[in-house]
């Protein structure tokens, strides 16, 4: 994962530089940019396997660089930097796209970690061909690798990356209980309120995703997790 291309948005200049610079002789190659609009025009201009985008920036700020960043690639992670802690923050910051998040100040090998471990998993998931990817829930016929989902042959829905994996895991559970210890290990690699709210958050996208069908219906069972049923 050396040399992997990331792409920093820190407005803080003296912050942005140390942290760059850190990075750098970590044998990542990173690319600093002072605001948030010109971090979208270095990330339109250019290819990265990781974003690390501050918050609070003037021009665009973190969470509205984030939702551009999906509209082009829904597959680079993002790491949110913030100075805050409000919760509400952090849920909007998985609601953008985030992959992860880090309070300031932080243990920069913390920052190190998180990089490694993220980019550990999208080359293992890149590397790695899922036997099992089509998949008829009601009236909906869904691909996970192609992350489209089909109502009675209409036009296709395509999905984020994590709905998709969500919606697979309830796919291969269908009519029964899928554990939500489960679900947030596989797909969000932690167990813990931030990350149990962004599931949640993805469950009521693909409800609405699915509402199109009166048969399929996603439950939350409390406590335990989540039932996609299908009375078809």
């Amino acid at each position: 994962m050396e040399n992997s291309r990331i792409l920093l948005v820190e407005d803080d200049p003296n912050f942005g530089t140390v942290l760059k610079d850190y990075l750098s002789l970590n044998d990542y190659n990173v690319t600093h940019a002072k605001d948030g609009l010109e971090g979208l025009i270095m990330f339109k201009n250019d290819d990265f396997d990781l974003c690390i985008l501050d918050v609070m920036m003037p021009r665009k700020d973190g969470f509205s660089l984030a939702k551009d960043i999906r509209a082009t690639n829904s597959d680079v992670p993002i790491i949110f930097l913030t100075a805050k802690t409000m919760k509400e923050d952090v849920l909007k910051g998985y609601e953008a796209g985030a992959d992860d998040y880090l309070n300031k100040p932080f243990d920069s090998e913390v920052l190190l970690y998180k990089i490694k471990a993220i980019l550990q998993r999208k080359e293992s998931e890149k590397s790695t061909e899922e036997e099992t990817f089509e998949y008829k829930i009601g009236g909906f016929d869904f691909n996970s690798k192609l992350r489209h989902l089909t109502y009675n042959g209409g036009e296709a829905q395509k999905l984020s990356p994590k709905e998709s994996k969500l919606l697979k895991m309830l796919a291969v559970y269908k009519n029964d209980l899928m554990p939500r210890e489960l679900a947030l290990t596989k797909i969000w690699r932690d167990d813990n309120y931030f990350t149990s709210r962004s599931m949640d958050v993805y469950i009521a996208k693909l409800r609405k995703y699915l509402k199109a069908d009166e048969q399929v219906e996603i439950l939350n069972i409390h406590g335990e997790g989540f039932r996609l049923i299908d009375k078809s």
